[in-house]
């Protein structure tokens, strides 16, 4: 058995950069099938996930005595109907309730034999449950592209009322393998078994709140009849070393370009991000009104007071990199201000009102733009809805990185940097206390300082986006989830920072 936990899988991330692909479910399919042609039989696959699943249950649930299979008409069925026979087998109390319908392949219909000579309990497909202290989710795996329906439908809400833990086979049911959404209900697993090959879908949107502990298990397929794919986990590249001779000057200057009145905050926090993440330099281009609590805070920042565009002359001789849209607003001195940014032919890296004011009124960008977007600010750039954003995160990001021809920061759960060309990498990192004002801002000043450090566009989000994940890691571990702020982050930035060289 080839089990690998996905915190194993970051861990050989940070340290090695290893290139952790991710499939479609057409992919993994083509997979199967050439493994079948290579000569493994697809009931030995099957029997191969019965083992891994039946291995994992006796290592994290030993004291499970009475197990509950659904299964349902696919092969994600035949698994669970084979894990049944297994633990049925070994002395367990198995019960099996299916959802019938459809024809069964050779596989599935050899696997519901098994189950019956083991002596597993069929029991009455009814909307309840009974009562066990284990429940394995082998309704659909990769195989439905709909909501469930009917019985089906029943389990998984009751499912999710249960206090007993729950082991999802390949994908929990209810979940868009593809996506990472769900048109229904989705079984919220305590641990998902994944085969074969990551599924993309695990690792953005609805799957962050359903997937449990994630672990997989390759079937003993050879890596040589994996495909290539343009979706990797986040494999950000290490920073150089610093040189003994080195000077401010030698780590770019970065300008934040925000801070409409009431709203300095955010461009402190910016630029304070882009000081913690290695910047040389870090100006601030706000208000008038923001002076005294930008310069209270953090006396390291150059504060420049901008009464309208004309006053970004100077500020932008000097600055290497731009950082716009931190507490920007959407006034016209907002829009001037975006608009000398823009002409100013200097790396830009834009978010909160800088795409707003963009969704409002179409701009060229300049090559090697980084924008950060949130679920809401794409779909006014894309002239969508939220909805149809979250609906698949991966397509979106890919539509918007064509329409505006940049490296796109698709954040929320699950926050996917990509590109035009398709290629997009998945960060598995970060938590749901990162989910307050400010965060963002901070990201923004990251990404921009790694910018100024002289990284490309797309490795400066990549490395950006780790860094900050990371942080809020460390931040909710330090002293929780609920109550975390933005400026918790930055303590732990600079150390991570320094950590990748």
């Amino acid at each position: 058995m080839q089990c690998c936990p996905l915190g194993h899988h970051n861990q050989s991330v940070q340290k090695n950069a290893s290139r952790i692909a991710l499939y479609r479910a057409d992919q993994v399919r083509e997979i199967e099938r050439a493994a079948i042609a290579a000569g493994i039989p697809a009931v030995q696959m099957m029997r191969r996930a019965a083992d891994a699943g039946w291995q994992l249950i006796q290592r994290r649930w030993p004291e499970a005595r009475r197990i509950h299979v659904l299964a349902g008409p696919g092969n994600n069925g035949g698994d669970g109907l084979w894990l049944a026979a297994l633990a049925r087998q070994a002395g367990r109390s198995v019960s099996i309730a299916e959802v019938t319908g459809g024809d069964r392949s050779d596989a599935a219909n050899q696997a519901r034999e098994q189950a019956r000579r083991a002596g597993v309990d069929w029991v009455e497909a009814t909307a309840s449950l009974p009562v066990a202290d284990l429940y394995v989710d082998a309704l659909f795996g990769i195989g439905l592209a709909r909501a469930p329906g009917g019985l089906a439908a029943q389990w998984i809400k009751a499912l999710n009322g249960l206090a007993a833990p729950v082991l999802s086979l390949d994908v929990p049911s209810g979940l868009d393998a593809d996506t990472g959404g769900a048109q229904g209900a989705v079984v919220r697993a305590t641990v998902t078994l994944s085969f074969v090959a990551w599924k993309q879908g695990l690792f953005t949107g609805r799957a962050r709140a359903c997937c449990g502990e994630l672990l997989l298990d390759g079937l003993a397929i050879p890596p040589d009849m994996m495909p290539h794919t343009e979706i990797v986990l986040l494999a950000p590249p290490p920073m150089a070393m610093r040189a003994r001779d080195a000077h401010k000057g030698s780590f770019g200057h970065v300008l934040v370009i925000g801070g409409s009145t009431g709203f300095s905050g955010a461009a402190w926090l910016a630029g304070e991000a882009a000081l913690r993440t290695g910047a040389g330099l870090v100006s601030l281009a706000i208000a008038p009104a923001g002076l005294p609590a930008a310069m209270a805070h953090r006396p390291e920042l150059m504060v420049h007071c901008v009464g309208d565009a004309s006053g970004l002359v100077v500020p932008l001789a000097r600055a290497s990199v731009l950082a716009v849209g931190p507490g920007l607003g959407q006034l016209a001195w907002s829009a001037g201000l975006l608009d000398a940014a823009l002409a100013a032919g200097k790396p830009l890296v834009l978010d909160a009102d800088a795409l707003n004011l963009l969704a409002r009124v179409p701009r060229t960008l300049p090559p090697e733009c980084v924008i950060t977007p949130h679920p809401g600010e794409a779909a006014r750039l894309l002239g969508c809805t939220t909805e149809t954003i979250e609906a698949n995160r991966f397509a979106a990001a890919v539509d918007l990185a064509k329409h505006t021809g940049a490296v796109v920061v698709l954040k929320g759960a699950g926050t996917l940097v990509a590109c035009g060309s398709g290629r997009i990498e998945v960060c598995s990192e970060g938590n749901p206390g990162m989910a307050s004002g400010g965060t963002g801002d901070v990201l923004t000043g990251m990404i921009a300082a790694l910018r100024a450090q002289g990284l490309a566009a797309w490795d400066a989000a990549r490395l950006g986006v780790s860094l900050h994940a990371r942080a809020g890691d460390r931040a909710a571990q330090a002293g929780g989830e609920r109550g975390m702020i933005a400026s918790d982050l930055l303590p732990h930035v600079r150390m991570l920072v320094n950590r990748t060289v």
